[in-house]
């Protein structure tokens, strides 16, 4: 079967200054681990030619067809506050950009593939837990209707890299998105100053993600305006899930509106809004109750990135770009209670209630997920395995629950809308331990099965559903680098 892949370069033809030109590391033994099958067909690409070696090939980034043009990104950003005038893909390739049947445009994009000229002393490799993490969690929020980077392929490399436990697999991931435009690519611009290419780039991204917006002499406040109403929905959906990014760099803020870099992220068990996971975020800047808050602070680093492009005069563009920001924490608060109304299955919005939801769990480690599953059961009268999840639970609950009761709850939506299963992390952690230390991938695509499927009860799976144990130890995540 030979590989036979178009790839289009709008990004290298036409975002000069913005890339180097690169070639990944030549491997040992790459080797096909996990392929995205119902994603290739989505995309329009021919799985078993994937699978051979000519697709090996190109999926670990080893050897490329003819079409690829293979390009690191530049980008800038704010890492934990500080910014850093040149990032860049360190460790990654853009190969080009696939066109789907349906027209859309998609990057593919390879994560481990070797050092570049952006790589700021590191390895450039990735090793096989972080990648796999990124496959199951990016699959798993991706049929919980979150917007994500898609992984497409997980490769070993027939390398052994060393990482903080010692010498792990080498593998690299093959990654789709509808694109790699960040935040800090807008910095990156910025910070140098070139005003025609800040043009260039807007003009692409308003291209590629809101064309309607081309020729508007508003265009880049009302892109300002898009983004922002794209990240506070996505974050608003995070904390719907309990999920934690752990890393919400500028570098990491897509102007999509798609997460992605899933590097020290993990979904909160038990409830608890200071919980970071992150071996890295020491003083819990992006803790998840601090989600919400850093998302403006980021969107506010963008709009100083493109001030020049709102209004020729500085003050009259920082007033129009300020409003903007401001109106995103209101609609940040309307799509949150969108989100928890959705969870509840209310028939409109009630914030009373919902805040009050919030306020029953603190310090009851509440399991996050299990408490909207069991919310049937209890309507149904039998509130037990409610009252279970909670540390102590007390006559606050027992107030609350005729008051969600007469807000008249859609009960056979709860289950459609609350997922069963999620990435625990204790299964992960299981899950990676095995792939990595044993090179047994039968629990990583056990868990995968059951993160693919997340509302739908399986018989004899009740583990997958089940918390952690309340004395297992916390789970620390790391960047992979």
């Amino acid at each position: 079967m030979t590989l036979s892949l178009r790839f289009e370069h709008s990004y290298a033809e036409q975002l000069h200054g913005l890339y180097v030109p690169w070639q990944a590391q030549d491997w040992p033994a790459p080797e096909l681990l996990l392929l995205n099958t119902p994603l290739a067909q989505s995309l329009g690409l021919d799985a078993q030619a994937l699978q051979s070696p000519e697709g090996v090939a190109m999926l670990a980034g080893h050897a490329f067809p003819d079409t690829a043009r293979p390009i690191a990104l530049a980008y800038a950003g704010h890492q934990f506050g500080g910014f850093s005038p040149q990032l860049g893909d360190g460790r990654a390739l853009l190969l080009g950009e696939i066109i789907d049947p349906s027209g859309a445009r998609h990057d593919l994009h390879l994560k481990g593939s070797g050092r570049t000229p952006f790589a700021r002393g590191g390895d450039g490799r990735a090793v096989l837990g972080p990648v796999l993490r990124e496959y199951l969690i990016s699959e798993a929020m991706a049929q919980l209707g979150v917007p994500t980077t898609r992984a497409l392929a997980a490769c070993t490399t027939g390398d052994r890299v060393l990482r903080q436990f010692g010498l792990e697999p080498g593998a690299v991931l093959a990654r789709t998105a509808s694109s790699h435009l960040r935040i800090g690519t807008f910095q990156f611009i910025a910070a140098r100053g070139d005003h025609q290419k800040l043009r260039a780039l807007l003009d692409y991204a308003i291209a590629r993600h809101d064309p309607d917006l081309a020729g508007d002499p508003d265009a880049a406040l009302k892109f300002l305006s898009r983004v922002t109403d794209r990240q506070v929905r996505l974050v608003a959906q995070w904390m719907g899930l309990g999920f934690i990014h752990g890393v919400m760099n500028t570098d990491n803020t897509t102007i999509s509106g798609e997460t992605i870099d899933y590097g020290p992220c993990a979904f909160m068990d038990r409830y608890a809004p200071e919980t970071v996971f992150s071996s890295i975020d020491q003083q819990g800047r992006y803790a998840y109750r601090n989600q919400p808050g850093i998302i403006l602070w980021n969107i506010a680093r963008l709009a100083e990135a493109i001030l020049p492009l709102i209004d020729a005069d500085e003050s009259r563009a920082i007033a129009r770009a300020t409003e903007v920001i401001e109106a995103g924490r209101a609609r940040y608060r309307d799509a949150w209670l969108e989100v928890f109304t959705r969870k509840l299955a209310l028939p409109a919005p009630d914030a009373p209630l919902i805040e009050e939801m919030h306020a029953l769990w603190a310090g009851q480690e509440v399991d996050f997920t299990s408490f909207f599953r069991a919310l049937p059961h209890a309507l149904a009268g039998a509130p037990e395995g409610l009252r279970a999840l909670f540390r102590a639970p007390g006559q606050a609950l027992e107030d609350w629950l005729p008051r969600y009761r007469a807000a008249a709850p859609d009960v056979a939506a709860l289950a459609a809308r609350n997922p069963l299963y999620i990435p625990r992390n204790h299964l992960v952690e299981d899950a990676l331990a095995a792939a990595s230390d044993d090179g047994d991938l039968q629990p990583f695509r056990k868990l995968l099965d059951r993160v693919q499927a997340p509302f739908t009860e399986v018989a004899g799976a009740e583990r997958y559903a089940s918390p952690a144990p309340r004395d297992a130890p916390s789970v620390v995540t790391f960047c992979g680098t």
